[in-house]
């Protein structure tokens, strides 16, 4: 809500008593002025002023030390101007914010009461209300919509002036031809002769400038305020810039216009325009051209009202970036019926405030929309909203908001008014009623809860998203959120690029294809940050990616990135000296998005890209690796990219990847058994022993890992190995693979020889498993 008369409460109506050269400065002049004071036996202000019409005897607007003088953000005080003190300033009509005039103090009338507020005087004690729209009111896009709905809720009484005929005196001279009906349903033309356009009355430009629009002269005015009042969109053409007839039509691939918005727009063959001989004239429903506007020389208008396609109007604007007041509503829908209405309440501004005569009204296609009846039960409002509305009630509250009612019931018949095109079924018109009896009639009413138990809020999908977040958070790794889209040569190197997954029509070049991975998005990210001096990136994102157009074939992803020195390595045991990335990295991060998803750990395998199906390309195939539950079910990948992919991504490594599919984890076989406690501590302290084995090059440290915990699988809590070491001291062909195992035991402290035995267990069978030895 903006109150011009409360913002500008200490804006006073002043009088200029004289007015003197400044000594000091040529274009400064000192002026006493008197706001009223000197009635009461004060001296009057002095007053240092720099406008060229500062003079004596001058009627102005005055504001004290002290003030706020909303144009420039500034509180006054008592100033020294060049020597000369200066005891309030004399304002401008820009530093008021009443209109855009910097370029001297506002002229009031000589009869302007001096001392008076000037905001009350001059009648600004009408608060702007400034209120945002759901799309489907249109009606509302306008005040006179608003008022409507305003008296059907008792706040006043609604004037609704009817536009009244206006006869043509001469038939109009161009002719419209229509090419395509689906783009324009109706079109509607008049001239107006011996125009004398200039500027518009006081009380149109206060209300244009009262909602932030600039005056420009009274045709263009017209045009605005009916767009504003009435919602109704026009444009008024310089009769004698239009050459010929006007045709609607689909624009010529690369044609271009000039625009009223000093723009150049280049078009193409969906978009629709109003062309005449020499070509394109108008943007339908969106701008006017530059080269037929109306300017101070028009004496002949062209005036429009027609009706354009919503889903036209929208596609066009987004494609040319152009958002006006007429696409604003057109692409939500004006009133068909209106259209002629419009026309003759605009040919009667015209006249009235720059004078002419008009020619009839010449109509192509359809002058109104399709007529709505809809069969309304009187007890749907009880059944949907379970409040009891008396069917007086209802009609009168219908016919406040145009509707009309036919019947007594028990089902009436409710013509929809033609600017309600939101209304389409009896729930509407139940809706229309209970928003004016008020939300707060409609009772509170519990769900039957039932006997069966209560189903949980959240799915387990649901569930693991929120702990991959959590998981990968904790692990130092910040989230980021891209786009989903990629370029089809990203969605090709990732598994995509198949037509189903290509946007008819996309943002930008580069986001053609609906995203089959995370990782590139990601990997452009990290880049983004590294050619802006942070290199060390980790970043994570858990959201959906598209293998195909099916709802099977759209997956929840956790994937992850980590570039440079942005090593996890820190976390736990790390003996290798370095924290440059490599895939052991991204395999911790891959496993640790698992464990807090629920995956049966145990049950993991880690397979190299020799053993895996279908491997995907970008990654690097010596390595990486991939995470399943036996070869038909892969759970993700992990591993260094491929050369050839950071290449095409125009990404500079090191660089590691993950990408974990969340659905593939098999859900946790419910067992019937006795509740246990979330947490059972143990009192009694863990052991932890290291063994390295000397083994084949092929064997794999997974399989280590799991004979190591089959031991004893009560007393062993983890496994874990902390090194792989080949060269020097190792035999070719050989490597050392060293684990950590830990025993916690339950009952009783462990004793040395209790611990021998395990230890020596888990040698024997790492032995005989793996042919390797214990290394010395």
């Amino acid at each position: 809500i903006e109150d011009k008369a409360k913002a500008l409460a200490p804006f006073v109506i002043a009088k200029v008593i004289s007015a003197e050269q400044h000594p000091n400065a040529d274009r400064l002049r000192v002026c006493m002025v008197d706001y009223g004071q000197i009635a009461g036996g004060e001296k009057p202000l002095q007053v240092v002023c720099g406008a060229p019409n500062a003079r004596a005897g001058l009627i102005s607007v005055f504001s004290p030390p002290g003030t706020y003088i909303p144009g420039k953000n500034i509180t006054l005080s008592v100033g020294n101007i060049r020597g000369v003190e200066s005891h309030g300033m004399l304002c401008s009509a820009a530093e008021l914010e009443l209109s855009e005039d910097h370029d001297g103090i506002i002229e009031l009338a000589a009869d302007a009461p001096v001392g008076k507020p000037y905001a009350e005087w001059a009648g600004l004690g009408d608060p702007v209300i400034e209120i945002n729209l759901t799309p489907n009111r249109q009606d509302c896009t306008g005040v006179h919509g608003i008022a409507r709905d305003l008296a059907a809720a008792d706040m006043g009484k609604f004037k609704d002036n009817a536009p009244k005929q206006i006869k043509g005196e001469f038939p109009c001279p161009v002719q419209v031809k229509i090419e395509d009906e689906k783009l324009c349903p109706g079109f509607a033309l008049r001239l107006v002769r011996g125009v004398k356009n200039g500027p518009s009355p006081e009380w149109l430009q206060k209300r244009l400038t009262s909602i932030g629009l600039r005056p420009i002269n009274a045709l263009v005015d017209i045009t605005n305020f009916m767009t504003f009042d009435r919602a109704r969109p026009l444009h008024v053409f310089d009769a004698k810039k239009v050459k010929g007839n006007l045709t609607v039509r689909h624009a010529k691939n690369g044609e271009t216009i000039l625009a009223l918005d000093g723009k150049t727009y280049t078009l193409d063959d969906t978009m629709c325009v109003i062309a005449d001989e020499h070509g394109v004239e108008s943007l339908a429903g969106i701008m006017g051209g530059e080269a037929s506007g109306c300017d101070a020389n028009t004496t002949d208008v062209l005036i429009e009202s027609a009706l354009w396609n919503e889903i036209n109007i929208a596609q066009t604007g987004r494609k040319l970036g152009i958002n006006s007041d007429a696409r604003y509503r057109f692409e939500r829908g004006v009133d068909p019926a209106f259209m002629v209405p419009g026309l003759e309440m605009a040919t009667k501004l015209v006249m009235d405030l720059c004078g002419g005569s008009s020619s009839e009204i010449v109509v192509a296609g359809k002058s109104h929309g399709d007529d709505r009846i809809i069969e309304f039960p009187l007890s749907e409002v009880k059944r949907l909203a379970g409040i009891d509305v008396p069917f007086p009630e209802m009609k009168l509250i219908l016919g406040h908001l145009g509707f009309m009612v036919a019947g007594t019931g028990p089902v009436v018949k409710v013509a929809v008014p033609s600017w309600r095109s939101d209304v389409h079924g009896k729930a509407d018109i139940v809706e229309e009623i209970v928003r004016i009896v008020g939300v707060d009639s409609v009772p509170l009413t519990p769900f039957e809860r039932g006997d069966a138990p209560r189903k949980p809020v959240l799915t387990q999908l649901q569930l693991r998203t929120r702990r991959a977040k959590r998981a990968l958070a904790a692990r130092g790794m910040l989230e980021a959120v891209t786009w989903s889209f990629v370029s089809r040569p990203q969605a090709e190197l990732f598994g995509g690029g198949q037509p189903e997954l290509t946007l008819a029509n996309p943002i930008a070049s580069d986001l053609s294809d609906m995203r089959p991975s995370l990782i590139a998005g990601l990997v452009a990210a990290a880049q983004a940050n590294a050619d802006r001096g942070f290199p060390d990136v980790v970043l994570f994102e858990v959201g959906q990616i598209f293998k195909g157009d099916r709802p099977e074939d759209q997956f929840m992803a956790a994937s992850g990135v980590r570039r440079a020195l942005a090593s996890s390595k820190g976390i736990g045991r790390f003996w290798s000296g370095s924290a440059t990335v490599d895939a052991l990295d991204a395999k911790a991060d891959a496993l640790a998005v698992l464990a807090a998803a629920g995956a049966p750990m145990q049950g993991l395998q880690i397979v190299s890209a020799k053993e895996s199906k279908n491997f995907p390309a970008w990654l690097h195939p010596g390595r990486s690796g991939a995470i399943q539950i036996g070869p038909q079910n892969v759970l993700g990948y992990f591993g260094e990219l491929h050369p050839r992919a950071l290449e095409a991504l125009k990404a500079d490594g090191p660089l590691v990847a993950f990408e974990v599919i969340l659905e593939r984890i098999p859900d946790a076989k419910a067992k019937p058994t006795r509740a246990k406690p979330l947490l059972e501590l143990s009192p009694f302290q863990p052991v932890s022993r290291d063994f390295a084995f000397i083994v084949d090059r092929s064997v794999k440290a997974g399989d280590i890992v799991r004979t190591a915990q089959a031991v004893d699988k009560k007393l062993i809590t983890g496994v874990t190995v902390f090194d792989v070491y080949e060269g020097k001291g190792i035999d070719d062909g050989k490597k050392s693979i060293g684990i950590a195992v830990t025993l916690q035991p339950r009952e009783k402290t462990l004793t040395d020889q209790e611990i021998d035995a395990v230890a020596s267990k888990i040698v024997a069978d790492v032995t005989k498993k793996t042919g390797g030895v214990l290394r010395g």
